[in-house]
């Protein structure tokens, strides 16, 4: 009897944790704000920086000597 009390409240505390607790929602859309403004930032660098190795490599590419 004491071993299905012991369930019982485990499962009650469970549930009573997951219902009540709000922060896990705002955490979560924290994390998919800053997940956003990386993917932002990371599109903004690799777009500036592929075009400056592009001319790079065109100017280089152009002072070799042809084969």
């Amino acid at each position: 009897m004491t071993g299905l009390y012991a369930t019982l409240f485990s499962l009650y505390t469970v549930t009573k944790d997951r219902l009540t607790n709000e922060e896990r929602g705002a955490t979560a859309v924290e994390y998919g704000l800053m997940v956003g403004l990386i993917a932002v930032a990371i599109i903004v660098a690799v777009t500036t920086l592929g075009t400056k190795l592009s001319t790079l490599f065109t100017s280089v590419s152009g002072k070799l000597p042809t084969v």
